[in-house]
């Protein structure tokens, strides 16, 4: 069976591709490593497949116009195992005709001072992850330039939406406590502005790359409603749609030092805390203008965020 879109991985923005594509009319497989996913609309293939084996993935992908590579490792595995997998990734589908898009963060840009991120910026990452966000990059542009396949990338901030979102600042440990009562679990600086992305924005930002030539060979920055918005701001909205007050707490550096300790995760995140210590605000205007695009807007995306909480209780 063949099928113009692959989408490799099965994570928030996986299952935000598949829900713009399936919404289009669009024929989808869907690749992980368990070959299971729930919540699968009708006409969904979900297959499983190593993607570090690139025979794997050429067998996975056979025939597709378009793959969206939103699949990676552990986030405390990175720096071991996101290049060979990207590699494995490009290496299968090189020679086919296939579209490569992939998911981007903004890490490789490291610390801007607070300087609104553009595409244009070069890559000054003075983290591990940063460094090997522009690695994965750079090399993804390297083989689009080297003709060895189509590359696009669409790069989001701090995601927040559906599908849970565990080690998001606005994600399962907001939504569920505010739920039942409890504190926002926020981090660093709640009172500076941190652009969000909402997680269908992204999910339609791949799909949009994915079917107009002029984004070949470049980046693109996902639009954001409210790039200004503060951590505190963002809280006190998702109270409104609850109607509750607004309860809200942060943890600084020093605190998730401590944390990662115990939660590797944690520990993870202690070299990205600069992102939350000073304004962290992306220019999405270049995706905006060329492909008339815009974020659905704040309040919208915060009322379908707490629809989607109240209608999938927390797992214990």
């Amino acid at each position: 069976m063949t099928t113009n879109h692959v989408v490799l991985g099965t994570g928030a923005i996986g299952r935000a591709v598949m829900n713009e594509l399936v919404r289009r009319g669009e024929s989808v497989r869907m690749v992980n490593r368990s070959g299971k996913m729930d919540e699968v609309p009708d006409g969904v293939e979900v297959v499983a497949a190593d993607l570090y084996d690139q025979s794997r993935v050429r067998e996975v992908t056979r025939g597709a116009k378009v793959v969206y590579q939103a699949s990676q490792p552990e986030y405390t595995q990175w720096p071991e195992k996101f290049p060979s997998l990207q590699k494995s990734i490009i290496d299968g589908l090189t020679g086919s005709d296939v579209k490569l898009v992939l998911v981007e963060n903004l890490y490789m840009y490291g610390d801007t001072q607070g300087k609104p991120m553009t595409e244009d910026m070069p890559h000054n990452a003075h983290t591990k992850k940063g460094k090997t966000r522009s690695e994965l990059s750079k090399a993804a542009f390297e083989a689009h330039c080297a003709g060895k396949l189509k590359v696009t990338a669409a790069r989001g901030s701090d995601f927040f939406g559906p599908w849970g979102l565990p080690t998001a600042a606005m994600g399962e440990r907001t939504f569920y406590p505010m739920l039942h009562g409890k504190a926002a679990g926020l981090v660093g600086n709640i009172d500076v502005p941190h652009t969000h992305t909402y997680v269908p924005d992204f999910g339609k930002a791949l799909v949009v790359l994915g079917e107009r030539p002029e984004a070949d060979g470049q980046a693109w920055h996902v639009p954001n409603d409210n790039p200004h918005v503060t951590q505190r701001e963002m809280v006190k909205m998702i109270a409104a749609e609850m109607d509750i007050p607004a309860k809200m707490g942060a943890m600084g550096k020093t605190m998730m030092w401590i944390g990662g300790l115990f939660i590797p995760e944690a520990k993870e995140t202690v070299e990205m805390m600069y992102e939350f210590e000073q304004p962290f605000i992306v220019d999405s205007s270049k995706f905006e203008k060329t492909f008339d695009v815009k974020a659905t807007p704040m309040k919208t995306a915060i009322k379908e965020a707490v629809a989607w909480y109240k209608s999938h209780p927390e797992k214990k």
